[in-house]
């Protein structure tokens, strides 16, 4: 392997010097306890071989190095005469031999787990006395520390097969290899794959079996029997004894760590990386080897992942996925300049990662058409690269330098306490042990030339990513591969406003794993990838961030596909904005687009905030939108879909102050009129199938309430009454099924009640009350014009003209319409009884009162002062108005419309301005609550977003001061309503 021995001994006295004297001191005693066991120490200390002043220096500068040999002298011992390759071979012969029987017996786990931890230890310490001497370069000490990796991970997987066989698990086909032909593969990754181990690595394995491989007794049984084995490989290979420990072991870079066994089938596992594999595992199986098991099933298993890992094409998906591995495992460029103490060489500005990452991502790039570019190790890759014409040779060589004294670097950090860290140190004197270490004679002479190095290495990796700024604009770590959170990332997270940052990255990885339908593509990974620091700065400057955050994942999780989306809102920062204010501001739309993810088209319309939405302007697109259906039901759902996204959008418009609260109600009604017309002609047609026409028939549904009123919000109802006429000398309707009026009435109101009430997958039109009918529930549902003619004339209360004031026709016959409103005017044109009006009217606002008590001052239509007061106010006036003498219609106006034409008359400014300020702030209030949650409206439970959007549309700084402003406007209208309402 070697052609030349290399022996300690051959080390230079100067090559490192003593941390300090009194350091030497100590080292000196130290040595002198163990020559009284190892005679060699004996002799190296009395005589003046420079290997006594290197041996001195060394062990102060290295406590772990000065602990082992304190324990084990004989590690000093063994190192001493022998040549160093010849030790070293010896240690991984024996770790990789560990497991065979001997004399007929078979070797337990712990002494299987005591003979790898002693020959680590060994190997360890004369490979780290090899490093500081000089003797070994990185690429020596690296190579070593791989190999022994690759011996220790062979021989537990050999030790636990044979343990298999022997307990009938598996049926071996040669016990003296258990390995071979076992279908049972470990692939090293990362440092492992490429033989570049740091010297205090974990080492990241991927196991996968084949099930078919012959040596399961029953192949149902691998995935328990392997992951079982797997455990045991851990705790062989990472436990703390007595002896210490080989190495930290890690499975999570397996597919889908979350969800998937310690050992992977392997068709599973080719079928993930054909379908879900992501982005930073095309680069970790740039490295990828097989290293233990079978090697023979093991390289065949990574030939067959190589379409997967080096592209054919170089296209615009590549290359964004280039961009977007960057985003994923690398820390972004700060600003400022680079500081030596405390730096992360690994993956700081200018580290090992950058370089590794230079090389990968050219790799990734061309390494489908150039396969001389398919090569485990960076310095190789670097060479192979520049062969290839893809960098110039001087770039090369510089990052090769580069490369190899970071990892210098890297090993001299670790070799102070033996510690998986790439810091250095953040204090002078740890920083001179380092730099001692390395051979600097100060911290001044090593700091000059690792800045030089790492700008060398910040410079060449920039201009590789000149499009950086673009892709991010975070600071800080964003990665979310593997299993453990990144300490960098969840420091990230916190900084960027979110309070769980562990709980964001879970969620986070969430996405990146495929497991929502929406990011199983691998351009949609890619997509969101890119977007990824847009999107996390953008939730986290809203409030409360988390609570957002986990809505937008809860949209995620419901869409059928994602890449239209990801890559619009990349391109678009106003989309962007817009999701995380429905997403931090109104749960009730989250949820929306959350369970209907199709309402969400609609805000990929650009003339979204441009158009309002006006009668004409949705008659239009319902028009077009129902084109296409046939039936009935079909018809049906169309409409509830339109519903839908059109409550949503105004909901948006109003969310984001494109329109008011006034403007919301009356873009609700004008939605709600239409889907009742749309409704009421299927019903029709649908009766008339069944039971044909009725002669003479009519039909005409009356608006009452806010529907009435054009004032419906977000979550209201619709109150109707439906009214009929027909031919006195017909007996019953012309079709198949002939039904007598009121039982052909009855039944087409019910059909209609439940066209626009009954839940299906598409949702409900409207909640339906008809309780405003004649005689209320007891009554018919639907009621003959000469009926409620006679009913309103005759039998109806004051509380039921109330009700008249604010009816409108919104569909079916127009002459029955017009008929119908002929006599609501009669009705409410005729002279009153002024006294007692205002008596029913009062007594009407106790009984609320007293049955329905508002919550507390949110609750906006029952608070005293509060909407129904006004709307009582708006009624009353319009009762009175007759016998004052005044002649004003309010049929289809607003009770703002209804107010300011009476009130002009019958009320003084003063209180006229009071109520309208009311009317206008708790409408306004109101529509935004109910458009944005269900249920009562708490400020100190209410998402922040929606408290600021509450607090802005009053016009007031903060709630508290909102609130006071709702009390005085409530105390002063409901001064006005007991004023105007009087005898």
């Amino acid at each position: 392997m070697v052609e030349t021995a290399r022996y300690l001994k051959d080390v230079e006295a100067d090559v490192i010097r003593p941390l300090s004297q009194t350091e030497a001191k100590s080292a000196v005693a130290l040595l002198k306890d163990a020559a009284r066991q190892e005679p060699a120490i004996a002799e190296l200390l009395s005589g003046d071989d420079p290997l006594k002043p290197f041996l001195i220096a060394a062990l102060t500068l290295s406590p772990y190095l000065r602990d082992s040999a304190a324990v084990s002298p004989q590690l000093i011992a063994a190192a001493l005469s022998d040549p160093l390759e010849t030790v070293l071979e010896e240690l991984i012969a024996t770790a990789r031999d560990c497991w065979k029987p001997r004399d007929g017996q078979t070797p337990s786990e712990t002494e299987v787990m005591a003979s790898l931890r002693k020959a680590k230890r060994s190997l360890s310490f004369v490979v780290a006395l090899a490093d500081l001497g000089r003797i070994f370069s990185a690429r020596d000490t690296t190579l070593y520390l791989s190999r022994f990796a690759d011996a220790a991970v062979a021989a537990a997987i050999d030790h636990l097969l044979l343990g298999g066989h022997e307990s009938g698990k598996v049926v071996l086909k040669d016990v003296e290899r258990p390995s071979e032909r076992s279908g049972l593969i470990v692939i090293g990754m990362g440092k492992l794959g490429g033989h570049e181990l740091n010297y205090s690595s974990d080492i990241d394995i991927v196991v996968f079996f084949d099930p078919e491989s012959g040596i399961l007794v029953d192949p149902v049984d691998g995935t328990e029997i392997y992951g079982r084995m797997m455990r045991r490989l851990v705790r062989i290979l990472q436990e703390r004894t007595a002896d210490g420990y080989v190495f930290r072991t890690d499975l999570r870079l397996r597919p889908d760590p979350g969800s998937t066994p310690l050992a992977v089938p392997v068709e599973a596992g080719l079928l993930y990386y054909e379908s879900r594999g992501q982005n930073w595992e095309r680069a970790a199986f740039i490295k990828a080897r097989a290293m233990a098991g079978d090697i023979a099933a093991g390289e065949d298993f990574l030939r067959q992942l190589v379409p997967f890992v080096f592209r054919k094409y170089l296209d615009y998906a590549a290359i964004s996925d280039i961009h977007s591995i960057k985003r994923q495992i690398h820390v972004h460029k700060g600003h400022g300049a680079i500081a030596v103490k405390g730096h992360d060489v690994k993956l700081g500005r200018g580290g090992i990662r950058e370089i590794e990452f230079f090389a990968q991502t050219q790799q990734l790039i061309a390494g489908g058409r150039m396969p001389p570019l398919r090569t485990r190790q960076t310095e190789v890759a670097l060479k192979a690269l520049a062969e290839a014409n893809w960098i110039t040779q001087d770039i090369a060589d510089e990052m090769t330098q580069a490369y190899w004294f970071l990892r210098d670097v890297e090993h001299r950090i670790q070799m102070v306490h033996d510690e998986q860290t790439h810091n250095l140190p953040d204090t002078e004197a740890e920083l001179k042990r380092i730099a001692f270490m390395l051979g600097f004679a100060d911290t001044a002479s090593f700091s000059a030339r690792l800045e030089r190095t790492l700008r060398s290495v910040e410079r060449r990796y920039a201009r590789l990513f000149e499009q950086e700024t673009k892709l991010s604009g975070v600071e800080g770590n964003l990665v979310f591969t593997g299993e453990q959170d990144d300490p960098g990332t969840l420091k990230t997270l916190a900084s960027l406003g979110f309070e769980r940052p562990a709980d964001m990255a879970r969620v986070i990885r969430t996405w990146h794993y495929g497991r929502y339908r929406a990011t199983q593509s691998v351009e949609a990974r890619e997509r969101l990838t890119e977007m990824m620091p847009k999107l996390l700065k953008a939730f986290g400057e809203s409030s409360r961030a988390d609570e957002a955050m986990l809505r937008f994942d809860s949209f995620l999780s419901g869409l059928p596909a994602g890449i239209q989306l990801f890559s619009l809102i990349g391109n678009n920062p106003a989309l962007l904005s817009l999701i995380v204010r429905v997403m931090s501001s109104a749960p009730r739309l989250a949820d929306i687009i959350a369970s209907r993810p199709h309402v969400f088209d609609g805000m990929l319309d650009p003339a979204l905030m441009a158009e309002l939405p006006t009668r004409d302007y949705m008659s239009e697109r319902l028009r077009s939108f129902l084109t296409v259906a046939r039936h009935y039901e079909e018809v049906l759902d169309r409409l509830r879909i339109f519903a839908a996204e059109q409550r949503f959008l105004i909901g948006i418009r109003l969310l984001t102050g494109a329109i008011d609260g006034a403007e919301a109600g009356r873009a609700f009604t004008d939605l709600a009129d239409l889907l009742i017309e749309q409704t009421l002609t299927a019903v029709e047609r649908e009766i008339e199938a069944a039971h044909g026409r009725y002669p003479g028939g009519r039909v005409a549904l009356m608006g009452m309430g806010k529907l009435g009123s054009f004032e419906l919000t977000a979550a209201s109802d619709v109150d109707l009454i439906l009214l009929y006429d027909y031919d006195d000398e017909a007996s019953e309707s012309d079709g198949e099924k002939p039904l007598d009026a009121t039982r052909y009435y009855t039944r087409l109101t019910q059909r209609l009640i439940a066209a626009l009430s009954a839940p299906t997958a598409e949702g409900v039109l409207f909640e339906v009350d008809m309780r405003l009918r004649p005689s209320g529930n007891k009554g018919p549902v639907a009621t003959r014009i000469r009926a409620f003619r006679k009913y309103q004339q005759e039998e109806a209360w004051t509380w039921e003209h109330m009700a008249l004031t604010r009816a409108r026709m919104v569909a079916g016959d127009e002459d029955l319409g017009d008929e119908t409103c002929a006599v609501i005017a009669e009705v409410l044109d005729r002279p009153a009884d002024v006294a007692k009006i205002a008596a029913d009217v009062r007594e009407m606002r106790d009984l609320i009162e007293k049955e329905k008590p508002p919550r507390d001052i949110w609750d906006l239509k029952l608070i005293p002062g509060g909407l129904i007061d006004i709307e009582f106010i708006a009624q009353h006036l319009r009762l009175v108005a007759p016998a004052r003498g005044l002649a004003i219609d309010t049929h289809g106006l607003t009770t703002r419309e209804a107010l300011q034409a009476l009130g002009a008359e019958l009320m003084t400014d003063d209180d006229l301005q009071t109520v309208l300020e009311g009317l206008s702030l708790f409408t306004e209030l109101s529509q935004i609550i109910r458009l944005c949650i269900d249920g009562p409206f708490v400020p100190k439970e209410a998402p922040a977003g929606l408290v600021e959007r509450v607090c802005r549309a009053g016009d007031c700084p903060d709630i508290r001061t909102l609130e006071g402003e709702v009390k005085r406007l409530s105390k002063a209208v409901r001064a006005v309503f007991r004023k105007t309402v009087s005898a």
